[in-house]
């Protein structure tokens, strides 16, 4: 069967899973300029989900005036049920999915079945655990038993998972509803979420830009308030840039801190070369922090061999009268800022100033973002997998990936490899890893040295150098990947938006430099936002320390 009518039946047969009563109405639809991805479209701020009808007011107050810890406490007290909660979010995903195609596999009758039994739990006076009843998003790449984990590949159609990822039987076994999946990029190594399979999501906040990725069905399902807490992968950037780009908190652990095992992936079984982890994204940063809080509530290395056996730590509160030591990166001359980016970062290191922390800024010569860059894209074309696995299945190249391809190429004419030289020569695989590992521990510990020479407690630097940008055009990710490539925790606060502030301000990009194309006009409203990062293991205080930045930049949560 062609692959196009492989990709029909399957299309088909999702949109199918959505009851006829959620469905948005043509009259609504036709109120949109199509194509939705080629038109400025704002879901979020025409509130185009309560003008749709499908939920009632007591559905839209579940899923509108809630953070996660009131959820929870809400279901635990009975002021909600689990099967109300539960048939809100269904309802509310199932409408994003009609307006931004964010998801891939949806369970809402397996949810409402599980909610039914926490409910008849709590009537016998018991909770199935701390996250009894809270509705959770997973990125398609988990697999949950009884449904496919295509990760929008050809290769991986019609193959039902028989059983479900270790995280997934945490949040299970923590009380959790798990009720749909969400959409990634081809190959789980873009900046976008488009494949052959699903086809293209869109950004809820301006329907013409990318919601980020891989974890951009994530990003844009969290955004539209379809979930309250979803769960993505980062290897590059995945969990950051969605939620840059859709306007969330994201958060990207240590390697081996979160369960990460038995994953669907398309990359070579046994390649360890920079790793992939688990991370939430959530509207709430304390959201974020329940997440971790909870799942290490029953010891998950019990669950997964490949995650380190260690507990979440319990931090004592920061005193009111502790000044932080922050390092502030200066913008890259290789890889420069648009400006609302650097009108975000000026912004937030200024409010930072004025609450009495002290500022260190470090300059490309002390963040050595091109040399990190430099050896995280050569260990990452030591597996050619992903592609392979395209190829074999005869499908189309998405577009995403051409464009990464050009700007790698471009990167490559304006830029001589400064501490990989020659690494090309190499033909043995394992050869040519082996001197980028150790390039790697050389740069790792020269972090240690910055680190102990500031006496830092964290780092903000920008999460991207752009904004969400048009479609197929975001291209590298050097201000989050080079952490990836430290195994750093790092955080995304949400903070601003492209306005009138950035109106009329020149961007041209230098022959010496790579960059995404800035356009003003279609990017205006677009949420920004500002990374902060400790280093590896210290996840604990890198959460501790974005909830002060995020008071600081976005006033206290009362």
């Amino acid at each position: 069967m062609p692959w196009e009518e492989l990709v029909a039946r399957k299309r088909k047969a999702c949109s199918n899973k959505i009851p006829p009563e959620w469905r948005i109405s043509e009259e609504l639809l036709s109120l949109c300029t199509t194509p939705l991805s080629e038109s400025k479209i704002d879901f979020i701020r025409n509130d185009t989900i309560r003008k749709s009808g499908i939920l009632t007011p007591r559905e839209l107050a579940i899923t509108e005036r809630y953070t996660v810890r009131e959820l929870l406490a809400a279901l635990a007290n009975g002021a909600l049920t689990s099967a109300e909660v539960t048939t809100a979010y269904c309802k509310r995903a199932a409408v994003a999915q009609q307006l931004v195609g964010c998801l891939t596999e949806t369970m809402f009758p397996e949810a409402q079945e599980r909610a039914r039994y926490l409910d008849s739990l709590h009537a016998q006076g018991k909770l199935a655990g701390p996250l009894h009843g809270l509705p959770i998003s997973i990125k398609d790449n988990f697999h949950y038993k009884g449904t496919e984990a295509t990760i929008g590949m050809l290769v991986f159609m019609d193959q039902v998972s028989a059983e479900s990822s270790p995280l997934v039987e945490i949040l299970l076994q923590l009380g959790a509803v798990i009720y749909v999946k969400t959409n990634v990029p081809q190959t789980m190594m873009t900046s976008e979420a488009q494949n052959n399979v699903f086809g293209r999501t869109l950004n809820p906040w301006n329907t013409a830009l990318n919601p980020g990725g891989s974890s951009g069905g994530e990003g844009a399902l969290i955004a539209l308030r379809g979930s309250p807490l979803g769960v993505g992968t980062d290897i590059g950037g995945s969990v950051r840039i969605p939620a840059l780009c859709c306007g969330t908190y994201g958060f990207r652990p240590s390697s081996q801190r979160v369960p990460n095992g038995k994953m669907r992936v398309c990359t070579t079984p046994g390649m360890r070369f920079i790793l992939s982890v688990a991370g939430p994204l959530s509207l709430d940063l304390e959201g974020i922090g329940l997440f971790f809080e909870t799942l290490y509530s029953i010891q998950p290395a019990l669950y997964d061999s490949t995650i380190l056996d260690i507990p979440w730590r319990k931090l004592p509160p920061v005193p009111r009268d502790k000044k932080l030591r922050i390092g502030v990166f200066i913008e890259h001359p290789t890889f420069p800022l648009h400006p609302p980016v650097r009108r975000t970062m000026n912004t937030a290191t200024s409010l930072l100033a004025a609450a009495g922390h002290e500022l260190i800024p470090l300059s490309p010569s002390e963040t050595l973002l091109m040399e990190l860059t430099e050896v995280a894209l050569q260990i990452f074309a030591l597996d050619t997998a992903a592609l392979t696995h395209v190829a074999n299945a005869n499908e189309p190249i998405a577009p995403a990936i051409l464009h990464i391809g050009t700007q790698i190429e471009r990167l490559r004419s304006v830029h001589t490899p400064i501490i990989t030289p020659n690494v090309n020569d190499i033909s043995d695989k394992m050869g040519r890893f082996g001197i980028l590992n150790a390039r790697r521990a050389e740069l790792r510990e020269a972090y240690r040295a910055l680190w102990a020479e500031h006496s830092l407690d964290a780092c903000i630097a920008p999460p991207a150098q752009s904004t969400a940008v048009r479609h197929d055009g975001f291209g590298l990710a050097p201000y989050t990947t080079f952490l990836n490539c430290l195994d750093y925790p790092a955080a995304v606060i949400p903070f601003g938006e492209i306005g009138e502030a950035d109106e009329g301000v020149p961007f041209v990009l230098g022959k010496q430099q790579v960059a995404p194309e800035y356009d003003y006009d279609l990017c205006k409203g677009a949420p920004c936002a500002i990374q902060v990062f400790t280093t590896t293991l210290r996840d604990e205080e890198c959460l501790q320390i974005t909830t002060e930045v995020d008071g600081v930049l976005n006033g206290k949560k009362e």
